[in-house]
């Protein structure tokens, strides 16, 4: 994914509302009441509550922010946590699976429209075809 031109910082508020937003979207609340966006019934993005394989490398504290966004497959992961600067990450628990992780506390280091590119390609990966080909044609993208 080529970078977003720089926008102003991204924010919680911009998850919430970007994944709210794209169509067929329904949010739902996980045990801790952590909020989960579907689309058809498949998360997408999701707010996680703390674990034992996101923690502190100092102090051994579980990470309380982390937000799980689902990517189009391998190399689109790769490409968002190779970069040892990137605020993107993931752990043993999601080798294999397709989504990255990213700390609330280090949305700043993003832009909002890069975090729109994101959430949409979240969605994408888990909304029906049907559903993808309507969103990506509406938004006059090659790929409809």
């Amino acid at each position: 994914m080529a970078p977003a031109a720089r926008t102003r910082p991204a924010r919680v508020e911009d998850v919430h509302e970007l994944a709210a937003g794209m169509p067929h979207v329904t949010r739902v609340d996980g045990n801790a009441g952590n909020a989960v966006y579907q689309v058809g019934g498949k998360s997408f993005v999701f707010f996680r509550t703390p674990r034992p394989d996101a923690v502190d490398p100092d102090t051994g504290e579980r990470y309380d922010d982390v937000i799980v966004f689902w990517v189009g497959g391998d190399e689109d992961k790769t490409a968002l946590v190779q970069d040892p600067d990137s605020p993107f990450f993931t752990t043993p628990h999601f080798n294999g699976h397709p989504s990255v992780l990213l700390r609330a506390s280090r949305l700043h280091e993003i832009g909002r429209d890069e975090l729109a590119e994101i959430v949409q390609d979240a969605w994408l990966s888990r909304a029906s075809p049907k559903r993808a080909r309507d969103w990506l044609a509406a938004h006059g993208t090659a790929d409809a």
